[in-house]
C-alpha cells in the first residue's frame, strides 16, 4: 500500500474509533434509538470508504504488478483474492 493511502486509512480509522466511542456513550446515556442507528450507519459508511480506498490502492499497485508478472500462478492468485473479497462483501 502506498504511504499516502496508508496514512489516510489510519487517520480515518482513528476518527471512526472516536465515532464508535461516541455511539457507546449514546447507548450508555440511553439516547434515542434512531439517533444511535444514524450514527452507526454513518460509521458503516465511513468504514466502507476506508475499504474502498485500500482496495483502489491494492488494484493500482499489487494487482497491476501481478498482472504484468510472467508468473501465471501469481496472476491467478491475486485475481482469486479479489473475487473472494467481493464474494464475502456480497454475502447477506
Amino acid at each position: 500500500m502506498d504511504p499516502t493511502t496508508r496514512a489516510d486509512a489510519v487517520h480515518r480509522l482513528k476518527s471512526i474509533a472516536g465515532h464508535i466511542n461516541g455511539i457507546v456513550r449514546m447507548l450508555e446515556e440511553d439516547r434515542y434509538c434512531i439517533d444511535v442507528i444514524k450514527q452507526i450507519q454513518a460509521t458503516q459508511q465511513a468504514l466502507s470508504r476506508v475499504s474502498e480506498g485500500i482496495l483502489d490502492s491494492h488494484l493500482r499497485t499489487c494487482v497491476t504488478t501481478a498482472i504484468q508478472d510472467a508468473d501465471s500462478g501469481e496472476r491467478e492468485r491475486v485475481l482469486t483474492e479479489i473475487t473472494e473479497v467481493f464474494r464475502h462483501t456480497n454475502k447477506p
